[in-house]
């Protein structure tokens, strides 16, 4: 079945964006828009699997779809919206949560990471989330979605949820008149010099919202000062830069800083080293301080203007799932049929 190229993909609202999320997901949002009909989502529904105040929770959703608005995406032409406002995700997760196996589950490295020693306290929703996953994806249908490298094995994943409900159920699929495929094979897109970000302070660990060092890490709504203070105390060697990539095996915070440059000056990490090969981290650190704060400043500037103003968020994720809804209802409808339900 040849299936319309549609992008899907999500941010969770559950913490203060940072550069990660802009150069991993926002920026090529932007870009995919000009390629693929695209899905945007704000997956609210996903932060919950960890305790959210439900005020901030709020705040950060409206926050998020802001971002998306602030950096370029086109919430006419796409689709932007929050999850929990379209009720087909969570009752396509649940199918899904009967068609995926315990095995599957346990093996998803990032509920490792997050639950660690303490799997009897954790919810459920944290273990059950690549389902739910799952179903954002396949719920529309989509072939593409843009991923970093962390959120490769729940791609992979929901790849073995739609093939297992197509071979489960295909003689139901065939008696509804439907292609035998009725999911597709969904491809992560992980491309560009930027796909993991690592933290500041130490090129082993991703930039994350829960580093206790405020240090680690690039916030979308930090100001000019901040960026700049972060990114001249950020952690290198004593080396100067290399000329070739090759030169930055083992360098991770080398590595990392040259490959943020690359992603935020849409260039390749070659040619930053073609640029500043040789030089030492007090000619290149003040660079990409400046470079950083051009291409960030703006989007925190038109993030708060649409914050103020949070109607007028309000109203394009509204829109954004009713239409998203009609789209999502055809998948249940043909869902619900197909696993032999009475509506």
């Amino acid at each position: 079945m040849a299936f319309t190229p549609r992008v899907f993909s999500g941010t969770q609202p559950s913490g203060d964006l940072h550069l990660g999320n802009y150069l991993g997901a926002i920026k090529r949002y932007v870009e995919m828009q000009k390629t693929h009909e695209c899905i945007y989502c704000v997956v609210d529904m996903h932060a919950i699997t960890v305790w959210q105040e439900p005020a901030d929770l709020r705040r950060a959703t409206r926050e998020v779809a802001a971002a998306y608005v602030a950096a370029g995406v086109d919430p006419k032409k796409n689709i932007v919206f929050n999850q929990s406002r379209v009720h087909q995700h969570a009752e396509l997760a649940w199918v899904f949560n009967c068609v995926a196996r315990m095995g599957w589950m346990s093996r998803m490295t990032q509920f490792k990471d997050k639950a660690g020693k303490n799997t009897e306290h954790v919810s459920l929703g944290l273990f059950a989330y690549p389902a739910l996953m799952a179903a954002d994806i396949l719920l529309y249908k989509a072939t593409h979605v843009p991923v970093g490298e962390d959120q490769k094995q729940h791609l992979e994943l929901t790849r073995d949820i739609a093939a297992k409900f197509n071979n489960d159920f295909g003689p139901s699929i065939r008696e509804q008149g439907l292609d035998a495929d009725y999911f597709p094979i969904t491809e992560p897109v992980i491309a560009g010099p930027a796909t993991r970000v690592m933290s500041l302070r130490d090129g082993t660990k991703k930039m994350s919202k829960s580093d206790p060092s405020e240090q680690s890490r690039i916030l979308l709504m930090d100001d000019a000062d901040t960026i700049s203070k972060k990114l001249k105390r950020a952690t290198t060697d004593p080396e100067p830069l290399p000329s070739e990539e090759k030169g930055l095996e083992g360098r991770l915070e080398a590595d990392n800083l040259v490959g943020i440059y690359a992603a935020l000056a849409d260039t390749t990490k070659a040619e930053v080293l073609r640029q500043y090969g040789g030089q030492g981290w007090g000619a290149f650190k003040p660079a990409l301080a400046d470079l950083a704060v051009a291409r960030l400043a703006p989007i925190a500037a038109e993030t708060r203007r649409l914050v103020a103003d949070p109607a007028s968020i309000d109203a394009f994720m509204a829109d954004g799932a009713a239409r998203a809804s009609e789209t999502a209802e055809r998948t249940m409808s043909e869902v619900r049929r197909i696993v032999g339900f009475i509506r």
